[in-house]
């Protein structure tokens, strides 16, 4: 499958067929993904530097943009990054926005059903070098969690999502099982399916639970996990 990061002569047409993709695969989804993959798309071309992997721009540069505010940029960039297509290459701080890497693989092998409807040529032309490499053992089928569901688009949902990009073994093991048990104000309360299971969260998981859900809410100010 096709890869490589765009670059030569032939950098401009590869481009052109990545947003192909994008877009044959949005329009084959319905609206609520229809329209993060037009804004990503839109952002990508406006400013991503294909180049060097990076997009960096600031949330209040992004809201302009896609003529929304800053909560649903955290929102639909917490999507993006639950999908695999976005990757934190370095977390913003003060003075400093946060710098994103594409994960090109991820993106065209969930974007491949819909080559055909491009068209043949296309299709052919993108599963050039699809063959892996005879030392590379592939991954087995069901190795890795499934990616959580987003579609009621809750603080909590959104956060598991970037929680599985990030590491999806850790949250196999412990995130996986947290369901959102409610919320008040600024506190979002979990429960999990033991004591065991609330204590070692609360314990050595706390900032990062903390850190995924602020990422997609900034009105949360705490978590509690009740067993």
């Amino acid at each position: 499958m096709l890869a490589k990061r765009p670059a030569g002569r032939n950098a401009s047409a590869l481009k052109y067929d990545i947003l192909t993709a994008m877009g044959a695969y949005a329009l084959g989804q319905g609206k609520g993904a229809q329209k993060l993959v037009l804004r990503f798309m839109t952002l990508m071309t406006a400013r991503y530097n294909w180049q060097r992997d990076e997009l960096a721009v600031g949330q209040r540069e992004i809201a302009r943009l896609w003529d929304v505010d800053e909560r649903t940029v955290k929102r639909e960039m917490a999507k993006l990054r639950g999908w695999g297509w976005l990757v934190v290459k370095r977390q913003g701080a003060r003075g400093r926005v946060t710098e994103y890497g594409i994960d090109l693989e991820r993106l065209l092998a969930d974007t491949r059903e819909r080559w055909a409807a491009v068209g043949p040529d296309f299709e052919h032309r993108m599963q050039n070098n699809d063959e892996p490499a005879p030392n590379v053992v592939p991954l087995r089928p069901g190795a890795a969690p499934p990616a959580p569901d987003v579609s009621d688009g809750s603080e909590w949902s959104l956060a598991k999502a970037v929680l599985h990009a990030e590491d999806p073994a850790n949250y196999a093991s412990w995130i996986q099982g947290l369901e959102k048990a409610g919320r008040a104000g600024g506190r979002l309360v979990l429960k999990a399916p033991s004591r065991f299971h609330a204590n070692y969260v609360m314990a050595h998981l706390m900032p990062r639970l903390l850190a995924a859900c602020r990422d997609v809410d900034g009105d949360v100010a705490a978590i509690v996990v009740e067993a």
